[in-house]
């Protein structure tokens, strides 16, 4: 059900290049009964997946290392950033989505994936939603080497680091990705690894 205090005015497309940008005015009733009209900025990219598989046996996760652009100009030396693995519905359910992201980008094929939440992860600029998932995986479950499409520019390294030396690159800012935080943080709270 929409907001009956909220009346979208007029939406004007800024950028359709990479993803979409979009200046929207709009009225707003606020607590005291007047109203207001505000414009703001939304960055359209669509919704996406993400996953961390995890090895209770090993105590390791599947993470991986890739360039990121918005990083690199914010200050991140390299450019480079430890996340977990990945990608845009790009009109997919998110479990399928899921699976194919997992594939492509570690080369594991997972047949079974648990979703555990959503979240808006930059709610104040960004429409996108995120799903977020675990699996568990197994090296039999390997079934090409991953590294991403070549088609869309990926160029992703795979990584199988211990749990506990992930906590500690979260601690050391070796891991600074707000997606993989979260989902390496849900491990420790529900006491998976």
């Amino acid at each position: 059900m929409q907001n009956p205090d909220i009346n979208i005015l007029k939406t004007e497309v800024l950028s359709d290049n990479w993803y979409r940008l979009n200046k929207v005015t709009y009225s707003i009733i606020k607590k005291d009964g007047t109203t207001e009209t505000q414009s703001r900025e939304a960055y359209d990219r669509g919704n996406g997946a993400v996953i961390l598989l995890y090895n209770k046996t090993s105590g390791k996760v599947i993470l991986t290392r890739q360039f990121r652009l918005p990083t690199y100009i914010n200050g991140n030396r390299t450019g480079m950033l430890i996340e977990a693995c990945a990608g845009l519905l790009d009109n997919d359910q998110p479990e399928a989505c899921i699976k194919r992201e997992t594939e492509e980008e570690t080369g594991y094929k997972i047949s079974k994936v648990e979703k555990i939440f959503e979240a808006y992860m930059s709610p104040g600029s960004v429409t996108e939603i995120l799903h977020f998932f675990i699996a568990e995986y197994s090296h039999d479950m390997k079934v090409t080497d991953g590294g991403g499409l070549e088609e869309e520019g990926e160029n992703i390294e795979v990584l199988e680091l211990p749990y506990e030396e992930t906590l500690q690159m979260v601690d050391s800012g070796g891991i600074r990705d707000a997606k993989t935080i979260m989902l390496l943080q849900h491990l420790r709270l529900k006491g998976i690894l």
